[in-house]
């Protein structure tokens, strides 16, 4: 499941679950297999969970070691940022996708993929050059106020 090679309990898993195969029968094979695939999929849920909290607990530390604009506190943005947004929105994207094509099929996947470049096309759009001009110019008349 990872770059080190294949999971040994997994491996272990799927040898048990080929010799229940041959002992009980083809008849039972749909069941094993359900049961088999339940696991590798609980498997890569955990490594995919584990993941995403690394990446997420890696920004905050960036975060939390002040990597700030000059303007206003947001937070810097940068090649990092929208890298990590955009793996963010992958790694979320294979459950969502599952389970919104199983309970309603291919609108269910399409308002799913819709919803996820949404996101992004917006935090996209907040880095483009007449967006960054009109937040200069707000930042400018809210300066005349203090």
């Amino acid at each position: 499941m990872d770059a080190r090679g294949p999971d040994p309990e997994l491996r272990k898993e799927l040898d048990a679950t080929l010799q229940t195969r041959r002992e009980l029968g083809p008849e039972y094979e749909s069941e094993l297999v359900d049961s088999f695939l339940e696991k590798v999929d609980r498997r890569l849920d955990s490594v995919i969970d584990r993941r995403v909290r690394h990446r997420m607990a890696e920004q905050q530390m960036v975060l939390a070691r002040g990597a700030r604009a000059p303007h206003g506190g947001q937070p810097a943005e940068g090649p990092g940022a929208v890298f990590g947004l955009a793996a963010i929105s992958l790694v979320l994207a294979i459950p969502l996708s599952a389970i919104a094509a199983v309970n309603t099929g291919l609108a269910g996947l399409l308002v799913c993929w819709a919803g996820i470049v949404g996101v992004n096309a917006v935090h996209s759009a907040d880095r483009l050059p007449w967006s960054r001009a009109r937040r200069a110019a707000r930042r400018t008349a809210d300066g005349d106020w203090d």
